[in-house]
């Protein structure tokens, strides 16, 4: 079964077509915005349209001869203070991300995005064990992550298969999970964490490559597509916008 998706190219000034293609396949690239900061906010607001609620800090992400970024959905926990007052930076229920591609690399870099619906689909009928334990264990999100500044000190409970209050549902992949502190059954839940890193691990070589060409975004619905891109050689740039909508949790 084929879990990859390779998002159709739109121009990023028809913006009821893309949001209808979003909605249908989990994602799509913009074309034709400007390759600029200001950009990736004015391509938020094109396709989410009203139900644009929060958007975080863009991040520049420049790369030189990197190896893989493996498959995730973009998700943290980060408040810092801010002239005495806290101010979010990142949040674990952006559910929607935005890739603009600012320079491209010599050789290599090519993304990949999974259906991670279609995935943990699978998973419910080939692997049930499994699928139970995503949809019905607690685990801490980000506690292997538990000393980057910034990162609150309570730990962030949830699975990783969850639904919001709209009926969205959420197919996480972080790398931070781990058990809860004084789990009775922390190791078969290691165990079960490291079962879903190779399952999802499993799928990489088989997904469809695709390249963003210096000005496009791409765009993921967060709660159910996972993203990542291949090694590179040479100088690489992107921006990344996360935000958050109407429908987010």
């Amino acid at each position: 079964m084929s879990f990859g998706v390779v998002p159709a190219r739109v121009d990023g000034h028809s913006p009821d077509r893309a949001g209808h293609l979003l909605a249908e396949t989990g994602a799509v690239i913009l074309t034709g915005l400007a390759p600029t900061p200001d950009a990736l906010v004015v391509a938020a607001a094109l396709v989410l349209g009203h139900r644009l609620r929060q958007v975080f800090p863009y991040r520049s992400r420049p790369t030189r001869d990197s190896g893989p970024v493996h498959l995730h959905a973009d998700s943290f926990d980060v408040v810092v203070d801010v002239g005495g007052v806290p101010a979010r930076r990142r949040d674990p229920d952006e559910d929607y991300v935005f890739i603009q591609a600012v320079r491209t690399p010599d050789a290599g870099g090519e993304s990949f995005v999974a259906d991670a619906y279609r995935f943990a689909d699978n998973l419910q009928r080939h692997d049930p064990d499994l699928w139970d334990f995503l949809t019905g264990a607690d685990v801490d999100l980000y506690g292997a992550w538990a000393n980057v500044r910034g990162l609150p000190a309570t730990p962030r409970v949830g699975r990783h298969v969850e639904y919001t209050r709209t009926g969205r549902r959420i197919v996480r992949r972080v790398e931070g999970a781990v058990p809860l502190h004084r789990d009775p059954d922390a190791e078969r839940t290691r165990e079960l964490i490291g079962r879903f890193d190779e399952a999802v691990q499993d799928m990489h070589a088989a997904l469809p490559r695709f390249t963003l060409a210096e000005g496009e975004t791409l765009v993921l619905d967060n709660y159910r597509c996972w993203h990542g891109r291949d090694a590179h050689t040479g100088e690489r740039h992107v921006r990344i916008l996360t935000v958050r909508s109407a429908d987010a949790r």
